[in-house]
């Protein structure tokens, strides 16, 4: 059952509403970007994919959050993205969402779920 959980960072790493932590992982049978923050006391993890167009969201490497520390921000078109579910609040992906990763936290780390086979996650 844990085969399939990678560590992405100490939970300790991500302070709600702060810096992120960028990773890669295993989406639909590519190597993608993706990044891990914390907000409401929970981590929460999403590939790291503007929902208007697959750029990254952060501009300045870990900084997803815009300056309240209540939003995830596309750096590049000021797109607003709810943290709890990733879906956008305002801007250019209206009606979209970030992709979500399936994320674990046990024993002081954050892990997230990798896709086993071929299929989904």
């Amino acid at each position: 059952m844990a085969d399939d959980l990678r560590l992405i960072c100490a939970s300790d790493e991500l302070e709600e509403g702060g810096r992120g932590v960028r990773f890669a992982i295993l989406h639909e049978g590519a190597l993608k970007p993706a990044f891990a923050v914390r907000f409401e006391g929970l981590a929460r993890a999403y590939l790291n994919q503007c929902a208007h167009v697959p750029v990254e969201l952060d501009f300045r490497e870990g900084e997803f959050f815009d300056d309240s520390g209540l939003y995830l921000i596309c750096s590049t078109h000021g797109a607003l993205y709810a943290p709890e579910s990733g879906a956008c609040l305002g801007g250019p992906c209206n009606g979209k969402a970030l992709t979500p990763l399936q994320v674990v936290e046990m024993d002081g780390h954050v892990y997230v779920r990798e896709e086993t086979g071929h299929g989904g996650r």
